[in-house]
């Protein structure tokens, strides 16, 4: 399987967080892409450097506005008196009624859905090269490979068309759909993250080319809190075509392997040409993030049953977070996608 992995993901570390009131370090840290590829390593896979993917293919999902925001939001920051290290926005556009400002302050409550996603000098070309990851492995998808696999940070299912949350920056899985759609007519995709792909889930909600699936907690009581619930189905084209599978926190393996045979079901309904994984390793019972008590097995098993349904497969990393279990997480899913047994 070809891996897809750029070193200046790397540059992208962020440190502020805001957590039940206070300030702790930020949870996508750089460490994470050396536990992803010790993984990789384990399982005697290269990591190859992608080349850079043009910009249309980022705006086939993206706004030029939102773009060159993250392009230029941190320089623009540092101009600010007293500007902290990091774009952290203080303010929040209430978008029923807005009209969008020229000031950078402004404009980082527009394009950034929370304060969990902070903006750093690097921050753009990181996300940049993650990006050309996602396009790697689609094209490597698209010139006939089974699956491939790309090593992406910072990670993308929670940012939309114009919006940063939750770690995320681009959204590199809707950014693979949309490339797999090129050549396909029908894309489906599944998100096994713990946490609902509420980015991907915006950006293709009207739409009937793209299936999309999520199977997370409930945000009831975890993020993204406000969406992700089974009444969210589609909207005017799209009617239908996006479900949600919303889990109790105490989750454990059965019930989930059920659930993507489930998401599986409906998938092969759709028949669709290709199928783009989001793969989260935060469903891990070790994961500091404690969102569900997926074991190692579990994560195995998940990987043969995405195989086995026979779809050309991009696979993009999104959550997984600081754990000596994160780098067997991935190993253990792989081992099972690639089917060398136990």
């Amino acid at each position: 399987m070809k891996c897809f992995y750029a070193p200046e993901t790397d540059l992208h570390d962020p440190v502020f967080r805001l957590t039940h009131g206070k300030i702790l370090r930020n949870a996508e840290q750089a460490e994470r892409a050396k536990l992803l590829k010790a993984g990789l390593d384990q399982l005697g896979l290269d990591a190859i450097e992608p080349a850079e993917a043009s910009r249309d293919a980022l705006a086939e999902v993206h706004t030029e506005d939102f773009l060159t925001f993250l392009e230029t939001a941190w320089e623009q920051w540092q101009a600010l008196p007293n500007a902290g290290p990091e774009v952290v926005p203080n303010v929040f556009a209430q978008r029923g009624f807005a009209t969008y400002p020229a000031s950078i302050v402004g404009r980082a409550g527009w394009h950034m859905g929370d304060t969990s996603a902070p903006i750093g000098e690097h921050t753009w070309t990181a996300s940049r090269r993650a990006a050309d990851c996602a396009v790697a492995a689609a094209d490597a998808v698209l010139a006939g490979d089974r699956a491939a696999y790309a090593l992406c940070r910072p990670a993308g299912h929670h940012s939309s068309a114009d919006m940063a949350a939750g770690h995320c920056m681009m959204n590199n899985s809707a950014v693979a759909a949309a490339r797999l759609r090129s050549q396909h007519d029908k894309v489906a995709t599944l998100d096994i993250d713990v946490h609902h792909g509420n980015g991907t889930q915006a950006i293709f909600y009207e739409r009937d080319d793209v299936m999309t699936i999520s199977i997370h907690a409930d945000p009831e009581t975890y993020y993204p809190f406000f969406v992700g619930y089974a009444h969210e189905t589609g909207a005017g084209a799209g009617a239908g075509f996006n479900t949600n599978y919303p889990l109790p926190r105490t989750t454990t393996d059965e019930a989930w392997l059920k659930t993507i045979a489930d998401a599986l079901e409906k998938i092969a309904a759709y028949q669709p040409g290709a199928l783009m994984l989001s793969l989260g390793l935060d469903a891990h019972e070790n994961d500091p993030l404690l969102g569900m008590q997926i074991s190692w097995d579990g994560f195995r098993r998940a990987g043969e049953m995405i195989a086995a349904a026979g779809y050309p497969t991009v696979i993009v990393q999104e959550g997984g977070y600081l754990s000596e279990d994160l780098t067997t997480s991935l190993v253990s899913f792989m081992e099972g996608f690639m089917g060398r047994g136990t």
